[in-house]
């Protein structure tokens, strides 16, 4: 995406050159100089403010509202051709046919960027337009996502190609969470920047800065769905809440948890597995250990081996939002 700066330098590039190009003019045509560049200054002006108010659209847009337009006129001219105004004076012609043209130049375009490209097929037989490839589809990500680091493992193992945005104001959430004076939160904005700095400049990721306008009023996740809306984006994420919201307005969601729900490990109650336990359980007996997938095992009565790897045998499985959770007894010598 092109920075707000670099475009901020081109608009002022073309309004300076649109003033001297009116310059020339009138001291030319007006014989006035100085209104020439007023003229020329206004008109850049015009031309800018124009510009402002059709950021929204893309090129996909008007595309699409070109060749509606090209349609509504088509339609027109073989409405007219017919000579169903012949017997009407040359001025009510004129204004009737006027009226047509806009009209139907409307609802052409109208229908045109309502519509999707299959649609299309309906209008010119014979022809579809190729359909993009999912891995070719740019991907959003959330404030999660770049704070647990698992993007470039999912890239490594072929789940994402292509182009990688991160939006402005979740860069804005980073900074935001690195500055403050929360020890935790702090270390996590801070891991978040380190990880969108290493994918930055990783030649394997091509990752770009979405630039939006502050609109703090509008929640993240709010801003996040909107957004993937308009780019035609994937979302990233690990938020399930998030996930939720994104499917339901029909926006393609990659969820790590469903990724991992997915690639859960094949461990079935009754079998018997090493496993490294690292940490303390919620219970004053337990230890928890990971599998090599990440799915958590609590195993009962082995706070005392903690620090070591024991063999263990798999007794129950409980499925969480998170991933599945395992629960395990020592296996007796």
């Amino acid at each position: 995406m092109t920075p707000l700066r670099t475009i901020g330098l081109l608009q002022i590039l073309f309004i300076l050159f649109t003033t001297l190009i009116g310059g020339m003019v009138g001291d030319q045509m007006l014989d006035s100089q100085w209104r020439g560049v007023a003229l020329g200054a206004i008109s850049g002006l015009l031309v800018v403010l124009g510009d402002q108010l059709l950021k929204g659209i893309s090129l996909r847009v008007f595309s699409s509202a070109t060749f509606g337009l090209f349609l509504g006129f088509l339609f027109t001219w073989l409405l007219l051709s017919s000579g169903i105004l012949f017997y009407l004076s040359s001025d009510v012609r004129w204004l009737i046919s006027l009226g047509i043209y806009i009209v139907f130049g409307y609802i052409g375009m109208m229908l045109a960027m309502r519509s999707n490209r299959d649609e299309f097929a309906l209008i010119i037989p014979y022809v579809r337009f190729q359909q993009s490839g999912v891995f070719d589809t740019p991907v959003l990500v959330d404030t999660n996502v770049l704070i647990e680091g698992k993007v470039e493992d999912i890239r490594d193992a072929g789940f994402i190609s292509g182009s990688l945005i991160v939006p402005r104001f979740i860069l804005d959430e980073l900074q935001l969470l690195a500055d403050s004076s929360d020890s935790q939160r702090r270390e996590r904005g801070r891991k978040g920047l380190e990880n969108l700095s290493r994918l930055k400049f990783s030649p394997k990721m091509n990752v770009s800065i979405h630039e939006t306008p502050p609109d703090p009023g509008i929640p993240v996740d709010t801003r996040l769905v909107n957004l993937a809306k308009v780019l035609g984006s994937k979302l990233l994420t690990n938020d399930v809440s998030l996930a939720k919201i994104a499917r339901l307005q029909q926006v393609p969601v990659m969820n790590i948890n469903d990724l991992a729900r997915a690639l859960n490990s094949s461990v079935s109650p009754g079998d018997a597995v090493e496993l490294l336990l690292t940490k303390e359980g919620r219970e004053p007996h337990q230890a928890v250990g990971f599998m090599p997938d990440g799915s958590m095992v609590v195993v009962n009565h082995a706070s005392g081996h903690i620090g070591k790897t024991v063999l263990i045998t798999v007794s129950s499985s409980v499925p969480t939002a998170a991933g599945r959770i395992f629960f395990a007894e020592l296996k007796q010598a």
